[in-house]
C-alpha cells in the first residue's frame, strides 16, 4: 500500500483484515499517516474500534447473512 495513494477504502479494508499486523510494517505506518490526515478514516476506526470491543464484552455472535449485510453496506463486500 503506498502511503500517498492510500485511500479510505484501502484503509478500511486493512483495518478490517489485519488487525493483528506489525505496528511498525510498512502497510502500518501508511496507515498511521493516513489516519492522521482523514478525518472520516479517524472516525471509521473509533467506531470498528468501540464495535469489537463491544462485541468481546458481551461476546455478541451474528449470522453469516447478517455479516454479509454488513460488510455490504460498508462497502467491503469481497
Amino acid at each position: 500500500m503506498d502511503k500517498q495513494n492510500t485511500t479510505c477504502k484501502q484503509v478500511m479494508h486493512y483495518i478490517c483484515d489485519n488487525l493483528g499486523e506489525d505496528i511498525d510494517s510498512p502497510k502500518c505506518i501508511a496507515i498511521k499517516e493516513h489516519l492522521n490526515n482523514c478525518g472520516n478514516c479517524q472516525t471509521y476506526f473509533k467506531s470498528v474500534d468501540y464495535t469489537i470491543m463491544f462485541y468481546k464484552k458481551y461476546d455478541v455472535k451474528i449470522s453469516e447473512e447478517a455479516h454479509k449485510r454488513l460488510m455490504n453496506h460498508l462497502g467491503l463486500e469481497d
